[in-house]
């Protein structure tokens, strides 16, 4: 699976490697783009996951706001009911960015 903002590759991993969690795909921290991402101060605690970090997606001048999010340490409950430990694994807006198999 890939996500790209203007033809670019921010994030590419194997399916098997993403999690899915509520309709959205998180990415494997190694398999982010090294500079795409730019921690952003928008704040959101998702009742049973915990407090996310949003980030803007960056591509050759290109600022994708709050595009992308992760929960660096979910909630153990979370990680109990999803399977796996998904802490750090970015997921994207896919209104604002390309999802490709």
């Amino acid at each position: 699976m890939k996500v790209s903002v203007e033809g670019m590759v921010v994030a590419e991993a194997d399916e098997d490697a993403v999690v899915s969690i509520e309709g959205s795909r998180y990415f494997p921290p190694s398999t982010i783009a090294e500079g795409s991402l730019k921690a952003s101060a928008t704040p959101y605690t998702c009742p049973w996951k915990g407090a996310a970090q949003y980030y803007d997606v960056v591509v050759n001048g290109t600022v994708v706001r709050d595009g992308a999010w992760s929960y660096p340490e979910p909630k153990g409950s979370a990680i109990e009911l999803v399977g796996k430990d998904f802490s750090g694994y970015v997921a994207f807006d896919l209104r604002q960015v390309d999802l490709t198999p």
